[in-house]
């Protein structure tokens, strides 16, 4: 069963110096049919403005992956981490009892465009932590790269929950599979492009709830670059 969940349809705040689109309820954006798929909580596609940002803020008990797709953002946090997040890098924070960050966009002329995913950990209380890793463009390539996973494997970043977060760069008339395991379920977030999953057309901005299949197959219409959650 594929459920697909239209862009157009997210939910959309404009702030001026941010545009932001919501996949499942945030904020001030409620739906109570979408209030997330399995452990996945958020995904946020924000478009920040030159030299703006979100300011010091808080959090807890929530894994939080950033993915930039275009531009440069620059981070601090409690912990005393301090980076700059570009194209291919991947951002884990586990606010776990609790931390504050900052986020602007690191460039004085150009926007930034991310997403900003929150997956529940597996435990509350967990000690707060931070990793960034790079993962080059010809690693996602024509393939699906693991970026993110429960024990780290691969080089990927690690999260605590049990959930398996791919990437891939596709080119028109590419074609990549994952299987499933029994009583597993995939999303899959088009970040730019279009593909099918399954046979079933999705374009920039496009989520796709996947379960009882036994495996994902996406095919690229054109150019176009997209994330895989195997989740429990």
């Amino acid at each position: 069963m594929i459920a697909v969940r239209n862009a157009e349809e997210r939910g959309h705040l404009d702030f001026g110096w941010l545009d932001t689109r919501h996949s499942f309820s945030f904020g001030n954006y409620h739906d109570p049919s979408h209030m997330g798929f399995r452990h996945l909580r958020v995904i946020n596609e924000d478009r920040v403005q030159a030299a703006k940002g979100f300011d010091t803020h808080p959090h807890r008990d929530m894994e939080i992956i950033t993915y930039v797709l275009e531009g440069a953002l620059e981070h601090r946090d409690s912990m005393g981490n301090g980076s700059v997040i570009r194209p291919g890098e991947v951002q884990r924070m586990t606010a776990g009892t609790g931390i504050t960050h900052s986020e602007y966009n690191h460039s004085k002329s150009d926007s930034v465009h991310l997403l900003q995913i929150w997956i529940l950990p597996q435990l509350s209380g967990l000690a707060p932590g931070y990793e960034q890793k790079a993962f080059p463009e010809d690693e996602r390539r024509g393939g699906l790269r693991l970026v993110a996973s429960q024990d780290g494997r691969g080089g990927s970043v690690t999260v605590h929950q049990d959930v398996a977060l791919y990437a891939t760069l596709l080119s028109a008339g590419d074609d990549v599979s994952h299987p499933l395991a029994e009583g597993r379920h995939a999303w899959v977030q088009v970040a730019k492009g279009s593909v099918t999953v399954n046979g079933e057309p999705l374009k920039g901005g496009d989520g796709a709830a996947i379960s009882g299949e036994s495996h994902v197959e996406l095919h690229a219409e054109g150019d176009a670059e997209v994330l895989l959650f195997d989740l429990v």
